[in-house]
């Protein structure tokens, strides 16, 4: 069907065309106007704003709505009163252009493998073609993202630290687009994918009199909150940094590093056990 904008007037024409000095014009079942020679009468729902030439029968039909979309014919009077189908039937579909674009969230603050939604709406418009947006990525159905309603909905299943966004939702329809604001997800994580290292190397022996730097990382949003413990037993220190000065031989055994994300309320640890030894300086004399 041709496309026509909602409020407009379309005049619709027969095909090939021909004289018509009487006749009725239809839209489905619904009648709309009624004309003999130089008389015409308008059914209800259509007065003021239809018309007919009563000489080429073509309609006229002004401040268009959605309903009137469909298919028209015209109905010719002939002998014995048997009504006529005459020529091709006209169609048109009426469109209401596209207003206020609005992307709504359901919840934007998520733990990862959480459920969230969006939904996607316009405050005017019809026959409307929805299409997501992740940045500059086409967002399609998959595993984890489901569309519904027309893919005016979409829904992301075990969201994950990738999923932030920004979200788009673009519309539109055979006369008019427009696009919504964009949305951002916060995903929080982990404590999770630990490393801890030593004066920046994997090496956990070193001699007696070394100064250590044991530096823990770990994914996690917010970031996660670090404490040490030596041999179990938690040391007073606090942050992904742990300085050791002048090492002593005592003060090997393992070195665990305690993260807590307070947000997903998750634990993750990780442990080396460090040797210090003087005979390591003994060797690193003679070399």
């Amino acid at each position: 069907m041709n496309p026509a904008v909602v409020g407009s007037t379309v005049t619709l024409s027969l095909s090939p065309s021909v004289t018509l000095t009487s006749g009725n014009w239809a839209v489905g079942d619904t009648f709309i106007l009624t004309w003999l020679g130089e008389q015409q009468a308008v059914f209800p729902g259509y007065s003021g704003r239809a018309s007919v030439n009563v000489t080429t029968g073509a309609l006229t039909l002004s401040s268009l709505t959605v309903t009137d979309s469909g298919v028209y014919r015209v109905l010719n009077m002939i002998k014995n009163l048997n009504k006529q189908d005459c020529g091709h039937f006209p169609s048109f579909t009426s469109t209401e252009p596209i207003s206020n674009v609005t992307l709504n969230i359901n919840q934007s603050d998520l733990i990862e493998l959480q459920t969230s939604g969006l939904k996607c709406s316009v405050s005017t418009g019809s026959s409307l073609t929805f299409l997501w947006m992740n940045g500059s990525s086409v967002v399609t159905a998959g595993d984890r993202v489901q569309l519904t309603d027309g893919n005016s909905t979409l829904n992301i299943v075990r969201v994950s630290r990738y999923d932030l966004g920004p979200f788009r939702c673009d519309v539109s329809n055979p006369i008019s687009n427009g696009t919504s604001d964009s949305v951002n997800f916060t995903v929080n994580y982990g404590p999770d994918d630990m490393r801890l290292t030593v004066n920046g190397l994997n090496t956990t022996s070193f001699s007696v009199g070394s100064n250590l730097s044991m530096s823990c990382l770990t994914e996690s949003s917010p970031p996660a909150q670090i404490r040490w413990a030596f041999r179990g037993n938690i040391m007073n220190v606090t942050g992904a940094m742990l300085e050791l000065i002048h090492v002593r031989e005592v003060q090997s055994g393992p070195y665990s590093c305690l993260a807590f994300n307070n947000r997903t309320n998750l634990h993750s640890n990780i442990t080396t056990h460090m040797i210090i030894s003087s005979k390591l300086l003994v060797s690193e004399a003679m070399v």
